[in-house]
């Protein structure tokens, strides 16, 4: 019997800025040879991520992390996830 093992690709996190104040967190993302900016008004829901190549494989597992690491996150954090995909 043979376990054929998900695609996984590492995204790394870093908080450009943060204020509690006005609901937003704001950073950029890269994964394989992709980067984003993103700003995320949790107040909202709203995530967005610019720009727009590759923008699909991102926003997802991105507003995932987000939403489970929010407190822990600080400006000038470098953060990592893994995603269950190829990019």
């Amino acid at each position: 019997m043979s376990t054929k093992r998900l695609p996984e690709t590492t995204a790394f996190v870093r908080i450009t800025e943060l204020c509690w104040l006005q609901g937003k967190i704001a950073g950029e993302v890269r994964a394989e040879d992709y980067e984003w900016h993103f700003q995320w008004c949790f107040k909202q829901g709203k995530l967005s991520v610019q720009p727009t190549l590759g923008r699909a494989l991102i926003i997802e597992p991105l507003g995932r992390f987000l939403e489970q690491s929010d407190y822990q996150l600080e400006p000038g954090g470098d953060y990592a996830f893994t995603i269950r995909a190829k990019f």
